[in-house]
């Protein structure tokens, strides 16, 4: 049977997760260049900018993210183009100022939902190596701690998740409220239809920060 979706822009989508628990990186939402300088310059360098909107989902893919930006001249001249850079297509849009955050680790999670099968949360290596490694776990909602836990020990990737090149082990305690709190979600909401957060950025002293969400609702 044929469902019908939309996505909820990046902002909106961040919205609904920190309410169940998921740590995100600090953000601003503007309407201009001038003030996107200002909240980065308040925010501290550096920053990512983006340009966000209902209609914008795949951001990445027109470059529509600016990374490593470092001073607030820097940010209006980028922030100007990227509004240059909207069509009709993508309606009313704003720009998203956030905190940048590095790890040599990043990691993805999310929530999936069969119409047969009811909610799955899903955990695995993110980012840049997502597909090359393709390292995923799945279990079905909802989860007790020790199912989380699980999951992450099912990991193959565990060399990512010790201690990995200068950097802390991966505080699970954190990961595990991530993975709880989308359980809870898929749950509680009988309308969310795919949750997908990557990169979850593992940071150096193992704590674990999520820079980009996003959320499919639907029947």
């Amino acid at each position: 049977m044929s469902r019908t979706s939309y996505t909820l822009s990046e902002f909106d989508s961040r919205q609904l997760l920190s309410v169940c628990g998921i740590p995100f990186a600090g953000q601003e939402r503007v309407l201009t260049a001038v003030d996107a300088g200002r909240a980065a310059a308040q925010m501290g360098f550096p920053v990512v900018v983006k340009l966000g909107g209902d209609n914008i989902a795949h951001k990445t893919e027109r470059g529509l993210v600016r990374l490593h930006v470092m001073t607030e001249a820097e940010c209006v001249t980028v922030a100007k183009e990227l509004l240059a850079k909207a069509t009709p297509q993508d309606g009313d849009v704003h720009l998203l100022v956030s905190a940048m955050v590095s790890g040599a680790r990043e990691l993805i999670a999310g929530v999936l939902v069969d119409p047969q099968f009811g909610p799955t949360v899903m955990l695995g290596v993110g980012g840049v190596w997502a597909e090359a490694i393709a390292d995923v776990v799945f279990r079905p909602a909802p989860l007790q701690e020790g199912d989380a836990m699980a999951m992450i020990r099912q990991m193959r990737s565990q060399k990512l998740l010790g201690d990995f090149r200068g950097e802390t082990a991966v505080n699970n305690d954190e990961l595990i409220r991530i993975l709880m709190g989308l359980s809870a979600l898929a749950c509680e909401r009988d309308d969310i239809l795919s949750v997908d957060i990557n990169p979850l950025i593992v940071q150096a002293d193992g704590s674990v920060v999520a820079v980009d969400g996003l959320v499919e609702l639907g029947e």
